[in-house]
């Protein structure tokens, strides 16, 4: 017997499972619209992409994002 690999066995065993089931087809449908909600269409409302409309090339959004990440944090003198 030879030795299938790892994801083409995890791969099988969900699909015989689930092909067998008759709520599994329903609920596979319901997971995959919902993923699909949730990072096809919010994505675009909800997570705008500001460095491409803030910046023209890539060299600027990068400059951008290392001058915010090492920038030194403020720490509050009140405590």
């Amino acid at each position: 017997m030879k030795r299938e690999n790892l994801i083409v066995r995890v791969f099988r065993f969900y699909y015989e499972g689930f092909s067998s089931m008759t709520v599994g087809k329903k609920l596979w449908i319901i997971i995959l619209l919902k993923l699909f909600l949730m990072f096809g269409i919010l994505k675009v409302f909800f997570f705008p992409d500001i460095l491409e409309s803030k910046f023209e090339t890539d060299e600027e959004r990068s400059d951008y994002v290392i001058e915010q990440l090492s920038k030194p944090k403020k720490i509050d003198d009140n405590d």
